[in-house]
Parts: structure tokens; C-alpha cells; sequence
């Protein structure tokens, strides 16, 4: 199983970019003491990052759901001269891995292959008297190719090359509208009221809204997320 951790700033400026710099690092040592494998698929800005993808590989992800959602930070930030205390925001989301979301391949039984006369040859003025070239339809999406050359064999890789772009295409689309549909459930506004953890750091303790459970910050930090779970 490969699921994708998405981690993102919202509200806070400067704090939520480091934070989530922070955050994915505490997630990278959740992960390996899970033995789940990691791979970070966007580069990590160390003075604050936008936006933070990792692959997550191994068994039981289904339990990473409990991170979905916004997470608030209360903190005096490493840029702030006068010690306020700030409020910040991230959103976590939780994405499928496209791969394992859908299957490019295309069945033989979801094609109906005909066979028919072309014309092949420069400005195809030659009409063919063996029926070469092929023509696929794909049953439940309706896309008809052909392709046209001298053998059956090369006809028919044509139009089935033709038939598998547009299927990419089409899975593609499906799949861009999937994450962000999937994307805007999980992580709500990203306004610092649309939480379902807080990070309290004058106080070293997490509470999250969803559990009910709190845990020591620094605990958390090092890779303990599932203290806060249900």
C-alpha cells in the first residue's frame, strides 16, 4: 500500500512554513519507527516550506487518516523580537497513491476490434484489398481509434496506442478531480478555527480535537503521533 502525505501552510506566514518543515521531519520519524518506507516527492525549503509531499509505503496506512486535517500551532515564532505568542496553521491531507487509485491497462474483454479496407501510401491513393487495418473501440468509455498500415499486427498497435493516451488522459483527470476533492473533505478551511489538533508550545503539550486525547509536545515531535490517536 502507498499513500501520499500532503502537509501545507495556511494561515500564519512565515511560522506555518517552518512549522511545516518541522512537521514533516516528526512524520519521517513516525514513519521509520512504523517501518514504513519514505521518500519526499517535493524539495524541502529549510527556511520554511509552502508545500511538503512524502510517498509512505508499507502496511496499516489506513490508520494515517488520523492526521487528516488543519493543525493549529500557539508559539512565539524563531522570528518574533517581542515574544508574542502566534497562532499558526497547517493542513494535512492524506492522498492515495495514483498508481493504486487507478489502472491504466486496458482489458480484452473491454474491446470490440473490426477490421477493415484502408488506404495506405502517400496521400492514401492506394485502396487495400485485405482488411488491415483496425479499428478498437473501448466498451465503457465509447473511444473508437483506427489505425491504418500494410499488416494487421502494426494496425493494430496504432490504434491501441491511440486508445491507451486517451485512456491515461481520461484516468488523469479522474484522478487530479479525486485528490482535490479528497483534499478539500480532509483539511476543511485551513482557517486557525477549522483544527483538529493544537500545538501549544508554551504549555509542551498537543491536544487533538478529535481524540480528545493530549500528549506531550516533545514526545510527538520525536515521532510519537500515535499518542494522540483513538
Amino acid at each position: 500500500m502507498e499513500k501520499i502525505l500532503e502537509i501545507r501552510a495556511a494561515e500564519g506566514g512565515d511560522d506555518a512554513k517552518l512549522f511545516v518543515n518541522e512537521l514533516s521531519s516528526s512524520y519521517v520519524k513516525f514513519f521509520t519507527k512504523k517501518g514504513w518506507l519514505t521518500s519526499y516527492i517535493t524539495d524541502v525549503d529549510n527556511s520554511g516550506s509552502n508545500i511538503i509531499r512524502i510517498k509512505v509505503s508499507g502496511k496499516n496506512l489506513d490508520k494515517l487518516d488520523n492526521e487528516a486535517g488543519g493543525h493549529r500551532i500557539q508559539r512565539v515564532p524563531p522570528t518574533e523580537k517581542r515574544g508574542r505568542v502566534h497562532t499558526s496553521t497547517v493542513t494535512v491531507a492524506i492522498i492515495n497513491s495514483n498508481d493504486e487509485l487507478y489502472n491504466n491497462k486496458i482489458n480484452d474483454n473491454d474491446i470490440v476490434v473490426e477490421w477493415f479496407n484502408g488506404t495506405v501510401g502517400a496521400g492514401g491513393q492506394n485502396h487495400q484489398k485485405t482488411q488491415n487495418c483496425a479499428r478498437i473501440k473501448h466498451i465503457p468509455t465509447g473511444i473508437i481509434r483506427t489505425g491504418q498500415s500494410r499488416s494487421r499486427k502494426n494496425s493494430y498497435k496504432i490504434a491501441m496506442d491511440a486508445l491507451l493516451k486517451d485512456i491515461i488522459d481520461i484516468n488523469k483527470k479522474i484522478s487530479h478531480d479525486h485528490i482535490n476533492n479528497d483534499r478539500r473533505c480532509q483539511i476543511g478551511s485551513g482557517m486557525r478555527g477549522d483544527k483538529i489538533r493544537t500545538y501549544q508550545f508554551q504549555s509542551d503539550q498537543v491536544k487533538d480535537h478529535i481524540s480528545g486525547k493530549c500528549a506531550n509536545l516533545s514526545k510527538v515531535m520525536k515521532g510519537n503521533f500515535d499518542l494522540l490517536w483513538k
